[in-house]
């Protein structure tokens, strides 16, 4: 069963969490460095800004101590920072995070899609280290699927909780179809680019960017595929667009409501909506009560994102139920693969045993043709296999309520499966008669108590 050590946004405060984190391009030779340390049988790495784990299928060992131990020398972090904001996950309750994480229950922000390629991203890593190995595969490819279904079967990802998100849903709830829309851009910020981003993929058509040095404008255009406008030509490109986003570090209003006023008459009755992401704040609040005039800050888009948030939480309670049901199935198939060698050991040893019983009688067969022989070889196969049938269901079914243990011993002990010698031992001295297959004249078998 697998381990999980490392610490996230809730453990540990963002200056010991920057200095845990791994560089994306390091992962790879780090996560390799983690296969090697004794004891580790496989191993992940997961590490974003928000959290750094060690996710490892290890033996019975100080796996505390290990982790903790590669954690601490491989970043600049004491010992007591570790310990003082790691934790550890063992077994069942390991199973459970990996699921909760990968489904962004456990994220800052619940919902959000960005953990899931985060961590598809660590297991890729993973397996071009080669540190992955049966248990690390089969856990994440079915949290993958547990994810997949939590946010396909419930509501939690269905709000937006970014302002850019945000924004781009006022925007959807004016304008409908935003796919024959224009976004000009007013500024270079960092929020700016992230809704003039969001809309763009929300299929707007065209983006414009204008801002007092040109050069940034235009090098934000690139990035956006779309086109730069001097800042003198502001009111002009306003006139044609239908979202406005504005984000600049201008201390003063750039727009007023008179600007706003004239922009909407020049559109004569087409609506406009203004984004303003700026603090202090780029366009005269007085604007949105010209007609046909959409004005947002940043306090709206907040409350639209709080409110998204307060719906995501309604959807947990569901969210969780999935994944405690997956989680109880990834467990009962772990627990079947328990008594997986032993059902391939008992089925290799009954047809060893057949098989050997057919040559100890082929002199008995007579003269059989070819397609004759291998009929009798399927027919002893197929009853070895029919027999096998039911004891195999039920060591499957008692591994998965955890009483697999006891059966396994009894099988084991029933067909010698533990002895030295390879082969069971048959009783030559009074072998029974059979008839020999080809002869109609043989005798019937005769039972021990008629002679």
């Amino acid at each position: 069963m697998p381990i999980v050590f490392g610490m996230n946004h809730r453990s540990a405060p963002l200056a010991v969490r920057e200095r845990v984190a791994f560089p994306e391009q390091e992962i790879e030779a780090a996560v390799a460095r983690l296969r090697g340390v004794t004891g580790v049988e496989e191993a992940l790495l997961l590490s974003t800004c928000n959290r750094t784990e060690l996710i490892v299928s290890a033996r019975d060992v100080d796996a505390g101590g290990i982790l903790a131990g590669f954690l601490q020398g491989e970043r600049p972090v004491t010992m007591d920072e570790v310990e003082r904001h790691c934790y550890m996950h063992r077994d069942h309750e390991a199973v459970r995070h990996v699921f909760r994480l990968t489904s962004s229950l456990d994220s800052m922000v619940i919902g959000e899609a960005q953990i899931l390629g985060q961590v598809k991203e660590a297991y890729a890593a993973a397996g071009r280290a080669g540190s992955l190995g049966p248990v690390l595969d089969g856990l994440f490819r079915r949290a993958f699927s547990a994810a997949k279904k939590v946010r396909t079967e419930t509501g939690i990802a269905r709000n937006p909780v970014s302002i850019a998100c945000a924004a781009v849903s006022l925007a959807r709830d004016i304008f409908g179809d935003l796919h024959d829309n224009t976004v000009l851009v007013v500024g270079a910020g960092k929020m700016a680019r992230l809704a003039a981003q969001q809309l763009k993929s929300d299929g707007v058509r065209s983006v414009v960017v204008a801002n007092r040095s040109f050069q940034n404008a235009d090098d934000l255009a690139r990035e956006l595929d779309g086109r730069a406008v001097p800042f003198d030509r502001l009111f002009e490109e306003m006139e044609r667009a239908d979202i406005v986003i504005t984000s600049t570090a201008s201390p003063h209003r750039v727009i007023g409501r008179e600007d706003a006023l004239r922009v909407s008459r020049a559109r004569r009755g087409r609506p406009i909506f203004f984004i303003d992401i700026a603090v202090p704040r780029d366009v005269d609040p007085a604007a949105n009560e010209i007609d046909n005039v959409y004005l947002y800050d940043l306090d709206d888009l907040h409350r639209v994102v709080k409110a998204n948030l307060d719906g995501r939480l309604h959807e947990v309670h569901s969210a969780e139920a999935i994944v405690e049901r997956e989680v109880a199935a990834f467990l009962a198939w772990r627990k079947s693969l328990e008594v997986t060698p032993t059902i391939v050991e008992l089925r290799q040893r009954l047809h060893e045993i057949a098989l050997g019983e057919l040559e100890r009688f082929h002199s008995r067969l007579g003269d059989l043709t070819p397609d004759q022989a291998e009929a009798v070889r399927l027919l002893a196969v197929s009853l070895v296999n029919k027999l096998l049938h039911q004891p195999t269901v039920a060591l499957k079914r008692a591994a998965a309520l955890n009483t697999g243990g006891l059966r396994v011993e009894l099988i084991r002990e029933m067909f010698g499966m533990d002895e030295a010698a390879a082969v069971v031992p048959v009783d030559r001295g009074d072998p029974l008669e059979v008839p020999v297959i080809g002869r109609p004249e043989s005798p019937p078998v005769r039972r021990r108590d008629e002679r």
